[in-house]
């Protein structure tokens, strides 16, 4: 759906690049024909997907969020900054910038992670929001980050000191339009030198449909653990499927010993975000685990996953997807019947006109969108499983 996965691939020979490899990559990003480059990086949906909610959509809608706020209150903790380390690959977006390369970095990630890794402001297009600001949802006044923060931890439902409103983080939910940002800087994609593409499925519009907006001379790189999108249906396209870490070092060393040296030196600074756990929080963490008999990182993180989806569970009280005969009140995602093709041209018009974020089969959610941090069991980051 969307941008379908190229079946075949381009049988053609490249006509920028000179070969379809890492190498080639590398070479045309040294060239002096190489001066824009954008970069598009991926969201949360897999984490959905391993808490194996029934319906993990109605977690991100808003007008479930009106009738239900426990269920995003209760997923709030495990998303908000600090319980997660940018990685290499959100490292070598600041190094794109360093080296004045990057234009612009789409993310879907919420959490922040580019600009912990160093990437300025102005250069991050946080497509689906973040946790950086929050609002009331229904006057729209400001509230206190840090309050907000306190009132998650501690499961509660913050609500506006102005008319007690409802208070989210400015996340876009399903049904909700997407950031002034994001329209105001889709126009800029016509004047790439190059795209990549890093740890996504391409499967949420109108988000995925950006890969079609740059020049078709534009070469795409699409670095995941899968396929994905279109990617691969161009001459110059190139799919470097694996580990997103390990192959952002090897394009830096195929760049040259001064992008890898400076690719580590940048990571090495985020060291400061391996843990940002207030005294409260460390507290609650030992009180825990001295009740908890000894596990090992990876049962301390199963564990951690089937109580928050335990939690969530609960809090949505919903056992299937809904219909519209449902009695929970909440619309099922709509599926429309249209070819890929009209599908795919449908979505572009969208991403300009339209600019509202949709979900795609959360039942499909794919492996690569978890490539870039996990949690421990004590809510530290840790390096990611690239």
């Amino acid at each position: 759906m969307g941008n379908d996965i190229s079946k075949e691939g381009f049988d053609g020979p490249p006509e920028v690049l000179k070969g379809r490899d890492i190498a080639s990559v590398a070479t045309y990003i040294k060239s002096k024909d190489c001066k824009n480059v954008f970069v598009m990086m991926h969201s949360l949906q897999a984490n959905l997907a391993r808490l194996n909610l029934p319906y993990p959509e109605a977690v991100f809608e808003i007008n479930f969020f009106r009738e239900n706020p426990v269920p995003f209150y209760t997923l709030a903790r495990e998303l908000m900054p600090g319980k997660y380390r940018p990685t290499p690959t959100h490292s070598f977006v600041k190094l794109l910038h360093n080296r004045s390369l990057l234009q612009m970095c789409y993310t879907q990630n919420i959490d922040t992670l580019e600009r912990m890794a160093g990437v300025p402001e102005k250069a991050v297009v946080e497509a689906h929001g973040s946790f950086a600001n929050q609002h009331c949802i229904e006057c729209g006044s400001g509230y206190d980050q840090h309050t907000l923060k306190d009132e998650i931890l501690r499961g509660e439902v913050a609500r506006c000191d102005e008319c007690g409103g409802l208070v989210k983080p400015d996340i876009v939910f399903f049904g909700e339009s997407l950031p002034p940002k994001f329209h105001n800087t889709i126009g800029l994609l016509r004047s790439a030198d190059l795209l990549i593409v890093m740890g996504t499925s391409l499967k949420v519009h109108p988000f995925a449909s950006l890969t079609q907006l740059v020049p078709e001379s534009c070469p795409r790189v699409l670095v995941n653990m899968d396929p994905a999108g279109d990617i691969g249906s161009r001459p110059d396209d190139v799919v470097l499927l694996g580990k997103t870490d390990e192959i952002v070092r090897d394009l830096c060393k195929e760049l040259g010993d001064d992008w890898l040296e400076e690719l580590e030196a940048l990571w090495k600074e985020t060291e400061k975000y391996t843990s940002q756990e207030t005294e409260a929080e460390k507290a609650a963490g030992e009180a825990r685990l001295q009740l908890q008999p000894k596990l090992t990182e990876e049962e301390k993180l199963k564990q951690e996953v089937e109580k928050l989806t335990e939690d969530i569970g609960e809090s949505l009280r919903i056992g299937k997807v809904p219909t519209s005969d449902d009695d929970s009140g909440i619309p099922a995602p709509e599926k429309e019947e249209e070819s890929p093709e009209a599908q795919a041209a449908r979505e572009v018009e969208e991403a300009v006109a339209t600019q509202t974020v949709k979900p795609e089969d959360a039942d499909e959610s794919d492996k690569a969108e978890d490539n870039f941090a996990s949690p421990t069991a004590e809510g530290d980051a840790t390096e990611s499983k690239l």
